[in-house]
C-alpha cells in the first residue's frame, strides 16, 4: 500500500518546484491549509475527483518522487509507460485525493495536532526555499579553487597503504633471536606460522594492507618510516601486543591529486562554506532587529 509513502516527499518536491503554485501559503501570517476542491489549478487537467482537478503536472511530479524512491538495482519497477501512469493515477494519485478529501470534510485539517505539524512543515518547507535561493545565487571562481588548492594540495593526497606482514612474540630475547634469523635468511611467513602468536600468524603474519592509525602509534612510527623499503624487515619494537617486528610487502598511494581531479569537490566544498557563510549572516542581521524572548525558566 503506497498511499502515504510520498507525502513528506511530495511536500519537498512541491517547496522545490513553488509552494506559491501549491496554493498551500498564502501570506506571511497565514494560516496552513490543505487546497480545496474548488482550487483552481493551470495545466493539463488529466482527471476530477469531486471538481478537484489533478493535472498532468501533479501526476508527473507524483511519479517522479516515487521512481526516485525505486532501488538502483530494481529499475523494473519504475513507472515510465503510458498504461503504468495512468494505472497509477487511478491506484494511487486518486486514492490518496479521496482521503485527503475526506479528512478535510471531517474537519480533521482543523485539528490542533495537525495544524501544528502543518504549521512546522510550512516553516521548514520555506526554510527550503530560502536555502535553495541562497545555493542558487552562490558562485566560486575558478582564482577561489585554484587558490584553496595551492594552499592545502599537501594535505589533499590519497592516503597511503602499506602491505605488512608481522611476528609477535611474548618476550624481547624472542624476538631478537627471530629477528637474527630473518637476517640470515629465514622465510618471514613461515617463522610468523611457526613462532608468532598473533591471529596473523595462521596466515604467515600477513595483515594486508594497512592505513595509518589501523594498528596504533608504535605501529605506524615503524610501519611507515620513510626508512623502511619494500622486501625488508623493521628491528623490534613493542606494542600492546607484545614484541613485533615487521615486513613491509608492498606500498600503495600518498600520491598527490592533481588541480584537475580535485576540481569539483573543492567547488562543492567552497560552496557550502560560503552557503553556510551567507545564512549565517543572514540570521545574525535577522537577529538583531528581531524581539527574542527565551523563557529558560520554563523549559523543563
Amino acid at each position: 500500500m503506497r498511499v502515504f509513502i510520498f507525502i513528506t516527499s511530495l511536500l519537498i518536491a512541491v517547496s522545490l518546484t513553488g509552494c506559491d503554485k501549491a496554493g498551500l501559503f498564502q501570506g506571511k501570517n497565514a494560516a496552513v491549509n490543505i487546497p480545496s476542491g474548488s482550487q483552481v489549478k493551470s495545466g493539463t487537467v488529466v482527471a476530477k475527483v469531486n471538481n478537484e482537478a489533478i493535472t498532468q503536472e501533479d501526476l508527473d511530479q507524483d511519479i517522479s518522487v516515487y521512481n526516485s524512491s525505486v532501488p538502483a538495482d530494481k529499475p523494473e519497477a519504475k513507472i515510465t509507460t503510458k498504461e503504468q501512469k495512468v494505472n497509477y493515477l487511478k491506484n494511487d494519485l486518486i486514492r490518496r485525493t479521496l482521503l485527503a478529501q475526506d479528512a478535510a470534510d471531517k474537519g480533521l485539517d482543523r485539528s490542533e495536532d495537525v495544524t501544528r505539524v502543518l504549521q512546522k512543515t510550512r516553516q521548514e518547507l520555506l526554510l527550503m526555499v530560502l536555502v535553495k535561493q541562497i545555493t542558487d545565487t552562490t558562485e566560486v571562481s575558478s582564482a577561489e579553487i585554484e587558490e584553496y588548492y595551492n594552499k592545502y594540495k599537501d594535505q589533499l593526497k590519497d592516503p597511503e597503504q602499506r602491505e605488512i606482514s608481522e611476528i609477535v612474540v611474548a618476550s624481547e630475547q624472542d624476538a631478537r633471536d627471530i629477528l637474527i634469523q630473518l637476517l640470515q635468511g629465514a622465510d618471514f611467513a613461515s617463522v610468523a606460522k611457526e613462532k608468532s602468536k598473533s591471529a596473523s600468524a595462521k596466515n604467515g603474519g600477513d595483515l594486508g594492507y594497512v592505513k595509518k592509525g589501523a594498528k596504533g602509534a608504535q605501529f605506524d612510527a615503524v610501519a611507515f618510516a620513510d626508512t623502511l623499503e619494500v622486501g625488508r624487515v623493521s628491528s623490534v619494537f613493542k606494542t600492546p601486543d607484545g614484541y613485533c617486528i615487521i615486513k613491509l610487502e608492498a606500498k600503495k598511494g600518498g600520491q598527490q591529486k592533481s588541480l584537475a581531479d580535485m576540481w569539483e569537490d573543492i567547488k562543492k566544498g567552497l560552496t557550502f562554506l560560503k552557503q553556510q557563510q551567507k545564512l549565517d549572516d543572514l540570521v545574525g542581521k535577522l537577529s538583531s532587529s528581531a524581539r527574542i524572548e527565551i523563557y529558560e525558566g520554563k523549559i523543563k
